[in-house]
């Protein structure tokens, strides 16, 4: 007994196109790959130096606005901007440095910054008094960022590498 169905043979399709190039499967010339290592590490230095720097002035800023008063009455303004600029900070340092240890190059400038600031001089200079609660609520709020930035960068997956990039389309 023989049941109706689709055909046995398979549909006829047109056999795939050749690709145009082969792939190469000789490895680019030394002096190249040895100028793109160079290259990759300068941006890489590079990108660390910026996330320092930006550490540097974004902590700076917030110094100076923690004083900020609207109606003789502090502005907490600068404990907002430590958290936005300290996940815009945590987030960069990793990527443009290649490394998830980077977090720690402007969360350590920024914390060692605040920690002077409120160290204060021998001649008792400080920019952050005790008795400035914007002062003690942007340390707080911006060393739990960089806490829970480098807590995630730490508990995330190590991406694989990445996928081959797909085939191109048939005509």
């Amino acid at each position: 007994m023989t049941l109706p169905g689709p055909a046995m043979s398979a549909p006829s399709q047109p056999p795939p196109e050749p690709p145009s190039e082969p792939p190469s499967s000789e490895p680019p010339p030394a002096g190249v790959s040895a100028l793109r290592a160079a290259v990759d590490l300068a941006l890489r230095i590079v990108g660390g130096v910026v996330a320092v720097v930006g550490a540097v002035v974004t902590a700076v800023l917030e110094l100076i606005l923690s004083t900020l008063r609207v109606g003789g009455v502090l502005v907490g303004v600068s404990a907002l901007l430590a958290v936005v600029a300290n996940v815009a900070l945590g987030w960069f340092a990793p990527r443009a440095v290649g490394s998830r240890w980077a977090l720690l190059l402007p969360a350590v400038v920024w914390f060692g910054l605040m920690v002077t600031a409120a160290g204060g001089t021998a001649e008792g200079d400080i920019l952050l008094a005790n008795n400035n609660w914007v002062g003690l609520a942007m340390i707080f709020a911006g060393s739990l960022t960089f806490a829970v930035m480098g807590f995630r960068l730490v508990m995330a997956p190590r991406s694989p590498d990445p996928p081959p990039p797909p085939p191109p389309p048939l005509p």
